[in-house]
């Protein structure tokens, strides 16, 4: 395929996580932006709802994928190169909470869980994103992990979900390193408190540094919407290595 020929199409994104939340902001923002997108997640049927808004005109692709599963990745990023050709852009965003209550308490399974999704599937997407990328004609492309704010500073009783959003900053910079002989651009987006299941109860009071409940104020999911296609339009020679975006008063650049 010509470089011309490929300009007059369009460009193409999968994000995951996509039924919901920040995942769902995003890829609406692509669409909107007039990306073709691959909706990925767990529940078909939240990604079916978007797909079927006539305004997109079948640029929207909906595929259920369980990250934590490999061949899931696999089957389901080769299904998109399937249907659009190509894969410009992975928004890895896919994620889960902390398990309940104290860490002392958890099964394995409880700190496994979160691992799989949080760390492990976001390594097979970005795994099968690289080796797509790098072999298709234009060769190259985008992939922005969502890391948090606690890839780094964690809250009280956090430990699982943080240690996977530190391991994910690692993904990021290797994979921005090891991305440039390919012309792979890999960043990341920290994000603090935007409307989502997982931030929720901030409204209403989390636990802080000091121990005491305080409610947090919190941004709508799709600033952070805007914040990704900022950073997905940008030329691959340009790169966002870390991006955050945070409500303006919450606490975290002060003494906790």
């Amino acid at each position: 395929m010509s470089q011309t020929n490929r300009t007059q199409m369009p460009r193409v994104a999968i994000v995951t996580g996509a039924g919901s939340g920040i995942g769902k902001a995003a890829a609406l923002e692509l669409l909107r932006d007039g990306w073709a997108v691959a909706l990925l997640g767990r529940r078909i049927e939240p990604l079916r709802e978007i797909a079927s808004d006539d305004a997109f005109e079948e640029r929207a692709f909906a595929v259920s994928c369980d990250v934590s599963d490999p061949l899931a990745v696999t089957t389901s990023f080769d299904a998109v190169v399937a249907r659009f050709g190509r894969i410009d852009l992975l928004f890895n965003n896919a994620g889960v909470g902390n398990p309940p209550g104290s860490f002392e308490t958890w099964t394995p399974e409880q700190w496994r869980g979160t691992v799989d999704v949080n760390l492990n599937g976001m390594f097979y997407c970005l795994q099968r994103a690289f080796r797509i990328m790098s072999t298709q004609t234009p060769r190259g492309g985008r992939i922005i992990n969502n890391g948090s704010l606690s890839a780094w500073v964690p809250r009280p009783n956090s430990i699982a979900y943080t240690a996977t959003k530190h391991a994910v900053t690692g993904l990021t910079r290797c994979a921005a390193l090891d991305g440039r002989a390919y012309d792979i651009a890999v960043g990341q987006i920290d994000v603090g408190n935007a409307h989502s299941t997982l931030a929720g109860p901030m409204a209403h009071g989390v636990p802080q540094a000091n121990g005491q409940l305080a409610a947090e104020p919190l941004i709508g999911a799709e600033i952070v919407g805007r914040s990704v296609a900022h950073m997905a339009n940008l030329p691959l020679d340009a790169n966002v290595l870390f991006h955050t975006v945070m409500a303006t008063k919450m606490p975290f650049v002060g003494r906790g």
